[in-house]
């Protein structure tokens, strides 16, 4: 099953507790694309510069990426962004943020996208994440929507345009209060999104897990406790890939099925912390991914 994944494909730097990068490859569609990559056929919407490397273009076809839809400008660079994480991996302080080839970059659907079924929309402007689900011939199955606090600062009106399109909305916490006017508890906060036009709404809590919320029900999913967390940069991502790989893989949208993503997208996200940058998401095996998922199902198993 195609699977259309917008987002950025970029350079970052990345400096923990635990270990520093130079420049590596990064961007929400990078890591987006190679999680996705293991339950479908991503196809990407990206842009970057004459300064890209080859060999990582090849690493995104190899792994099955279509990449009819990224653009290479041979007069720009591509993006770049750099950032350093506190001692406590929670918070990070971002150092450099170079736009170049993103600055004015409007996603172009090749003809062989539009008539895909499932789509990601990486965090990114929201009018350009609605320009891609306007040049679709018809009405996709499944869209999800992730996004930022940045764009409720500053675009919000049209954030909210963008929110009414989609099926899913996948944020943190910190972002679901302030989509909900402040709402502090976290139901209530999803109930207000969901009136947006969502018929599901994820809150992603980090290490204490996600909730996953619909107009009637709720589904709690826990985090693995992990010995090494070494790089929590793109976990997010990872988790979007997995999930709208997954979703679209089963071609079901029910309750149950979206609960069960949740699940496999924690598990993929566990797999990108481990290891710096996307080291330890491009070259998993089915054995270990199933191996991972089951330990999140050993968390809260039980009897009564």
């Amino acid at each position: 099953m195609n699977t259309i994944i917008f987002g950025t494909v970029a350079f970052d730097a990345i400096e923990t507790p635990y270990a520093k990068t130079d420049k590596i490859i990064g961007g929400s569609g990078t890591y987006i694309c190679f999680s996705a990559s293991y339950f479908v056929r991503p196809q990407t919407l990206s842009a970057v510069g004459y300064d890209f490397p080859q060999e990582f273009i090849q690493k995104l076809r190899d792994k099955g990426v279509d990449l009819d839809g990224m653009q290479i400008k041979k007069d720009e660079k591509s993006m770049f962004w750099a950032c350093r994480y506190f001692d406590n991996m929670n918070q990070r302080e971002t150092l450099t943020t170079e736009l170049n080839v993103v600055a004015n970059y409007k996603p172009i659907l090749p003809e062989s996208y539009k008539n895909t079924e499932y789509v990601m929309l990486g965090n990114g402007s929201p009018v350009l994440q609605r320009s891609v689900l306007e040049q679709l011939h018809h009405k996709p199955k499944f869209v999800a929507l992730d996004t930022m606090n940045f764009w409720m600062d500053t675009m919000m009106d049209e954030l909210k345009k963008t929110i009414a399109m989609v099926d899913i909305i996948i944020i943190n916490d910190e972002e679901a209060r302030q989509l909900s006017d402040g709402e502090r508890c976290l139901s209530k906060a999803a109930r207000k999104i969901c009136a947006m036009g969502p018929r599901y709404v994820i809150i992603k809590k980090g290490e204490h897990g996600a909730l996953l919320f619909s107009k009637d029900k709720v589904f709690s999913a826990p985090a693995l406790p992990l010995e090494d967390v070494v790089d929590p940069t793109g976990a997010g991502d990872t988790f979007a890939g997995a999930f709208i790989g997954y979703i679209a893989q089963q071609d079901k949208t029910d309750f149950e099925t979206m609960k069960t993503a949740v699940i496999v997208a924690s598990a993929m996200a566990s797999f990108t912390v481990e290891k710096m940058g996307t080291e330890g998401l491009e070259n998993l095996t089915r054995y270990q991914i199933e191996n991972r998922i089951l330990k999140f199902k050993e968390l809260s198993e039980f009897k009564i």
